[in-house]
């Protein structure tokens, strides 16, 4: 009866065991993310450069520059901006607060655990609560209308416009900022405040000089991840405003589900431009990311 050896150099085996059942482990996310992420990215990427007879070009790149699809990138760069930079400044004092601000253990236990589940709260059931509450006939807005004679619509407002997607995104952008801020503001050191106050910086000092120059490449990378977040969002933004806002992932789901370009290869190259957005600020926040945990070892 003959017995399948291991390949040995010397008495070391070329693959142990242990690490077979290590890449067993992670198949599942690989095959996963071959299936559903890198495969389709690059389906795309060929299509976008192709008619849909299959033949090479570059119109499809040509038409993204047209007046309709430039306006869809502009509106939804603007909102995710808008977002982002709403949801890092509110995030970033929330998380110093709860972090460095004194407060009780058990509200930052809450805050945070809140944070995990609102992050993740989006899609139909977060336009429905903002609807809820402050749509025409929302919670606030009836009560604001009946107990204070205030009417909020007749002041302008409007849920199903770019005020009203930036305000709901930040639902979701604001617990993100908080859980990426937490463990670097974590990592901040005592002795760099004892240092300083020592030297005889005052409070305002030590932010302005040591802290936020430390903190600098966590928030500004974590608001590039904000804004990436907020750029690839559909489910909200099509429950709540449905077509009535025209911004670059409704334009693309309504290629996809109608063909209203006339051209599936056009509505690719609309995806490669989303990618390329969202990759370049991905990239950066990475880039970032490594050079604040410098600080942190």
């Amino acid at each position: 009866m003959s017995t399948v050896s291991t390949p040995m150099v010397g008495s070391t085996p070329l693959i142990s065991k242990d690490r077979v059942i290590d890449w067993l482990g992670i198949a599942p996310f690989i095959i996963f993310s071959l299936l559903f992420l890198l495969i389709p990215t690059l389906y795309l990427v060929a299509g976008a450069f192709l008619t849909p007879e299959g033949d090479f070009t570059l119109k499809n790149i040509g038409d993204l520059f047209t007046p309709s699809i430039m306006s869809a990138y502009w509106i939804s760069i603007k909102v995710s901006v808008a977002s982002a930079l709403g949801g890092a400044l509110i995030g970033f004092f929330l998380a110093w607060a709860v972090v460095l601000g004194g407060l009780p253990a058990s509200v930052r236990s809450t805050l945070l655990t809140f944070s995990g589940v609102a992050s993740n709260f989006a899609g139909v059931p977060l336009a429905f609560a903002f609807l809820a509450t402050l749509g025409r006939t929302g919670l606030v807005t009836v009560f604001l209308r009946e107990w204070f004679g205030f009417n909020l619509y007749g002041t302008g407002f409007n849920l199903l416009s770019f005020f009203g997607l930036t305000i709901t995104y930040m639902y979701f952008q604001i617990p993100l900022m908080v859980l990426i801020l937490t463990p670097a503001l974590d990592g901040m050191k005592k002795e760099w405040r004892e240092a300083s106050e020592i030297l005889g910086a005052t409070n305002r000092q030590y932010w302005t000089m040591v802290a936020l120059p430390i903190l600098w490449p966590s928030l500004l990378g974590t608001t590039l991840l904000l804004f990436a977040n907020a750029f690839g969002a559909i489910a909200t933004a099509f429950a709540l405003t449905g077509s009535s806002l025209n911004i670059v992932p409704i334009l693309l789901y309504a290629q996809i589900r109608g063909d209203v370009l006339h051209n599936p290869n056009l509505g690719y190259a609309i995806a490669l431009g989303m990618i390329v957005i969202t990759g370049v600020s991905n990239i950066l926040y990475l880039m970032l990311r490594m050079r604040a945990e410098r600080w942190q070892k």
